[in-house]
């Protein structure tokens, strides 16, 4: 059987991630969960691609689906200071202070002079 030119070939892993990281930094956070998706499921090793799908997922606010994201980015990568950052956030908005707590203190202490961290490490100790 000959190959069947109607089917599209599927999208590169760099085009895809090209075009979510393009959206995400206009602030299309919505349209760019859709290549960036598509590029995670292409490559689910990739910590950039899911570091970026998890940056749109929480400004959908889809926090559950972010902390999957970033959760997978610290698995791999667990001095990524900024990983550990916005799984922090994601969780402290899903309601998992706890958890919350120990990622935004690692990325506190991985990345001391980073003030945003400390911050957001601190007010939620506040709210506790």
């Amino acid at each position: 059987m000959a190959h069947d030119e109607r089917v599209p070939q599927s999208e590169s892993l760099s085009s895809l991630y090209r075009r979510g990281m393009e959206l995400l930094e206009e602030g299309d956070f919505e349209e760019a969960t859709v290549p960036l998706d598509d590029a995670a499921r292409q490559a689910p090793e990739k910590s950039s691609v899911r570091e970026a799908l998890g940056r749109a997922l929480f400004r959908t606010r889809h926090y559950a689906e972010a902390a999957t994201e970033f959760e997978a980015v610290v698995e791999t990568h667990p001095v990524n200071d900024f990983a550990h950052f916005c799984l922090g956030r994601a969780l402290s908005k899903t309601g998992e202070t706890r958890r919350a707590r120990h990622h935004l203190a690692l990325a506190s202490n991985l990345r001391p002079e980073r003030r945003d961290y400390r911050i957001y490490r601190e007010r939620l100790a506040a709210g506790a």
